[in-house]
């Protein structure tokens, strides 16, 4: 036999345990990172981190924070599948290597800003964190990239209030929400099992092209053709911003 049980309470009883119910759910929030995937509204701010769930298409983000040597045969397996990816890069590294960076640029790729130092943001108070993003925009546009407006905070460190500094100084703030840990190199088929099993409409992917990743570009060797025959677009931020912007006037 089932029983049921039902408990009166007197209303006092009632509002407090309703109030105590609301302040949990806010305090859940307000510990939860700001990290979504919409743009912010003038109730809080986000960063990017997926695009428009209705269509099939994804963006290819790589990461470069330092050395030279891995950066060539990732722009290589990107150009034999006709592919243009978004390269966040830190402002020491594009000062170190401009030649690399012009090479990014001319196969047609976007690129944006990991800051200057590539140093948690979380770790520097804001004034900090503003002159490294200045000094970041002063090497773009001596090397000739001026109006860079994407960002990904280093190591994707970010809270609100690192979000509400950065679209002070006219970034849009991108995070991912695929990520294979492809700098840990924990083996070729594991990367692309990761990419190919996570990925879905509107993903943003992250990897890397710096000398830590040592496996990605034989990685993508398998996952370029793979997700083109999944049915996936490979496109830019930019282009999945306009795409999300497209999709909200149409809404409106």
């Amino acid at each position: 036999m089932n029983h049921f049980y039902t408990i009166r309470l007197k209303p006092k009883k009632m509002i407090l345990l309703a109030v105590a119910a609301i302040a949990a759910v806010l305090l859940v929030w307000t510990q939860t990172p700001s990290i979504i995937s919409v743009f912010s509204n003038e109730e809080e701010p986000v960063a990017l981190s997926k695009g428009n769930e209705d269509l099939e298409d994804i963006a290819l983000t790589f990461n470069i924070s330092w050395g030279e040597e891995k950066v060539e045969s990732i722009l290589e397996a990107l150009e034999k599948e006709d592919v243009q990816a978004t390269f966040f890069v830190s402002g020491e590294w594009a000062e170190r290597h401009p030649d690399i960076l012009e090479a990014i640029s001319d196969g047609a790729h976007e690129i944006g800003l990991l800051g200057y130092r590539y140093k948690s943001y979380l770790d520097q108070e804001p004034e900090e964190i503003r002159k490294d993003l200045l000094k970041a925009q002063e090497v773009m546009t001596k090397l000739g990239y001026e109006d860079v407006r994407l960002l990904r905070t280093p190591h994707g460190h970010l809270n609100k209030e690192i979000i509400e500094l950065a679209e002070s100084m006219q970034f849009q703030v991108v995070h991912w929400n695929v990520n294979p840990d492809d700098w840990e190199n924990p083996g070729v088929e594991t990367i692309i099992d990761e990419v190919m099993k996570q990925t879905d409409n509107g993903d943003i992917i992250l990897l890397h092209a710096s000398d830590s990743a040592k496996q990605t570009a034989e990685a993508l060797e398998t996952i370029l053709p793979g997700l083109k025959n999944k049915g996936y677009g490979l496109i830019t931020i930019s282009e999945m911003i306009n795409q999300a912007k497209a999709e909200a006037e149409l809404i409106d």
